[in-house]
């Protein structure tokens, strides 16, 4: 009887375990997937901007050119590239968690982690995620501060000239 009895546990045990489904099947990883293609595609707007707030600093650069050793647009300068700076930590720092977040998914796609931990995990690269694209749009409309006031004082140099 005991043989019996441990049988059918094993069997059980090994119906239950063929049946599991596949990670890469729960609508919870399906999920995190679609959550890294709109990291990805958030991170190529960041690098893009970032893109041009580089060619908005060296068209700044060149402008102040034909001012000699005015402190008021170097100070400009260097506020801008202070933004840019920390702007491109940032974009490092977006690199670094999408990775993680792609790490995260292969994880849970090769069963390294369970269903719980991966949704634990998603939760706080989402917010890590969230925290970014924030501190993005800070900077970014700090850049345009910086890039409203050259042009006034620029047009404002313009008409003393």
């Amino acid at each position: 009887m005991k043989l019996v009895s441990k049988s059918i546990l094993v069997f059980i045990a090994v119906i239950a375990i063929s049946c599991k489904k596949n990670p890469a099947e729960s609508p919870e990883h399906k999920a995190l997937v679609t959550e890294h293609e709109l990291m990805m595609k958030t991170h190529e707007e960041i690098e893009k901007k970032h893109a041009s707030m580089d060619h908005d600093h060296g068209t700044m650069v060149t402008s102040h050119k034909n001012f000699k050793n005015d402190s008021i647009h170097l100070a400009n300068e260097k506020a801008h590239a202070t933004i840019l700076g920390s702007h491109t930590s940032l974009v490092e720092k977006h690199k670094k968690l999408i990775a993680t977040h792609k790490a995260l998914e292969e994880k849970h796609l090769t069963g390294k982690i369970s269903l719980d931990q991966m949704i634990k995990d998603h939760e706080e690269l989402k917010k890590q995620h969230q925290e970014m694209l924030e501190e993005h749009h800070k900077m970014v409309k700090d850049h345009e501060k910086v890039k409203t006031e050259d042009a006034k004082m620029i047009t404002d140099h313009a008409k003393e000239g």
